[in-house]
């Protein structure tokens, strides 16, 4: 079982892959954490492809939790893809809580460059912060992986 979720800093993705690993015992994998399998870029991205495309053909569960689109390069076909996504004043509200409370112009301004960057790539689910109930949201999920 492959779940990928995608979206934006901020937007519930953790959250959401939290729930999902207490509900599968699934491994959680985000970002670039691959590169931590080998010395070498090329070499981890290799060994994370082939862990990634046993998970589809039903060789253990993982969850694949990313922020950033060309990490999806990386997906096989199959599995299920998780779009997450919030209004941006609720991921700005977000990030200048992981900031101490203050969001600095600059920041301010990438987060307004980068909202809605993942909205056109396909994906199975959507699930939009603040809206959608979490046991819900998993159970639609799970039932189609």
């Amino acid at each position: 079982m492959l779940i990928t979720i995608f979206g934006e800093s901020c937007a519930g993705k953790s959250t959401l892959a939290s729930a999902l690993k207490a509900r599968t015992g699934a491994v959680v994998s985000s970002g670039k954490d691959y590169l931590r399998l080998a010395k070498s870029e090329g070499m981890a991205k290799a060994l994370f492809q082939k862990q990634l495309k046993r998970a589809v053909e039903g060789g253990g569960a993982l969850i694949y939790v990313l922020a950033e689109p060309e990490l999806l390069s990386l997906v096989p076909e199959g599995g299920v893809r998780v779009l997450v996504t919030a209004e941006l004043d609720e991921i700005k509200a977000r990030f200048a809580s992981r900031m101490g409370g203050a969001l600095p112009p600059p920041v301010a301004a990438m987060l307004e460059r980068k909202h809605g960057r993942f909205d056109q790539i396909p994906h199975d689910v959507h699930v939009m912060a603040g809206r959608d109930d979490i046991r819900t949201v998993c159970e639609k999920i799970l039932s189609l992986s």
